[in-house]
């Protein structure tokens, strides 16, 4: 019962701050553009607590989840001064966009203060090579610098693994040094390493979480929420590492997936893809733990996470990610209920908030980017659409939403049971 408790408060935190700061990012930047802002609600339903301000009136209601910013003139036009409706076109866009930059700018903040108080930084220095990879044919020494491989700037482990990772040929690339101030380079072909792959990605209890367009998993119709119950006939109890070991065994082409879908148990087989990975051989150092040290590499990480998101959107839109993939509010409340520490909570917490301030921004009528979108063509017309068609292209989108939301939450739902 506890744990149920705390569960719930934790969800109610997290989406109920992130909504408010959203609210509250539209409702200061409207009173800086003197536009009328009635009402500031934090939660919805039945007013428990209400207090009048000079011109807005602050309440408090019973559901703790979110809150709203009613402006004058939002929904209807008004001819009253202070009115969103007669506010210039700039102002709008600058109040509409207010929240969404918000939550990104908390997400990015959050961020940046877990990774610059609890990151572990690994540096560009090289603490030691392994046997047989290229580091060790080219000579790189303890000590050594790498500040470029392939023509791209290495500050990090993080940045080294990154350019690997892009790397899809065995080829020659360039690698610079540094090594007693002086800059070495060496010309050098990176160690080849074959695996076999799947394109499953499998939760704890080894269902079906995420499947990669166009792998040996999907071209067999292998199903997102699939549960793997046995490999070539030989029960896997909830062993992920059994699994793992399976698909990689030497000498084994093909594989059988016994799982579970619904009220079936289906045998599906697999011949896994054969996959290059590149790498250069190296073990780097842990950078020093200094103040300076921890803002930079909390700033490094934190352009990486935001990158991360916008990859993800963009993977959305190209159907390199499926939209059976996307999470809710569902499956955020179970993910938030799972964290374990305040750490994974808060890193939650900025992944939520940087993920909504983001999509909030797409050109989706009924979203603040929908609304901006419609602004601008006004500004471009020169006079406002009808008020019917504008409220006919917000109900579209709102409709839109509504059967995403549904598909979604149904994805969450199945995810969980």
């Amino acid at each position: 019962m506890l744990t149920i408790i705390i569960s719930i408060i934790k969800i109610i935190i997290l989406l109920g701050l992130l909504i408010i700061i959203h609210e509250a990012g539209h409702m200061i930047v409207a009173k800086k553009c003197k536009v009328k802002v009635n009402e500031f609600s934090i939660g919805f339903g039945p007013i428990i607590w209400k207090k009048q301000g000079k011109e807005t009136k602050y309440t408090l209601r019973l559901i703790p989840l979110g809150g709203f910013c009613s402006m004058e003139g939002e929904d209807e036009k008004s001819d009253q001064e202070g009115s969103f409706s007669k506010a210039s076109i700039p102002r709008r866009i600058a109040i509409v966009i207010a929240g969404a930059t918000v939550n990104i700018i908390f997400g990015l903040l959050v961020f940046f203060i877990l990774m610059s108080t609890t990151g572990n930084y690994i540096s560009n220095t090289v603490e030691g090579v392994i046997d047989g990879y290229s580091a060790q044919q080219i000579g790189l020494e303890q000590g050594d610098k790498i500040i470029n491989l392939d023509g791209k700037e290495i500050k990090s482990k993080y940045d080294l693994d990154e350019v690997l990772q892009d790397i899809k040929e065995n080829r020659q690339v360039s690698i610079k040094i540094e090594r007693n101030g002086e800059i070495l380079e060496y010309n050098t072909q990176l160690t080849e390493v074959v695996s076999k792959t799947t394109g499953l990605y499998l939760d704890e209890e080894c269902k079906v979480i995420t499947i990669e367009k166009g792998s040996a998993a999907d071209r067999q119709e292998v199903q997102t929420n699939d549960k793997i119950i046995k490999i070539n006939h030989e029960d896997i109890n909830n062993n992920l590492e059994k699994v793992v070991n399976a698909i990689q065994e030497k000498g084994v082409g093909t594989i059988l997936l016994t799982v579970e879908r619904g009220n079936e148990t289906l045998d599906i087989e697999l011949t896994p893809d054969h996959v290059s990975t590149y790498y250069l051989g190296v073990n780097l150092k842990p950078a020093e733990d200094t103040i300076i040290n921890h803002i930079i590499y909390g700033a490094m990480e934190t352009k990486e996470f935001c990158f991360s998101i916008v990859d993800n959107l963009k993977q959305l839109f190209t159907g390199k990610v499926g939209i059976d993939q996307m999470m809710g509010p569902v499956g955020i409340a179970q993910t938030v209920s799972q964290t374990s520490n305040i750490q994974e909570f808060i890193y939650l917490l900025a992944l939520v908030s940087l993920s909504l301030g983001v999509t909030n921004l797409l050109p989706i009528p009924a979203l603040d980017g929908g609304k901006i979108l419609i602004l601008i063509i006004e500004a471009i017309r020169r006079k406002p659409l009808k008020q019917e068609t504008e409220l006919n292209i917000q109900l579209l989108g709102f409709s839109f939403l509504i059967v995403l939301s549904v598909y979604v939450a149904y994805n969450d739902v199945l995810r969980i049971f």
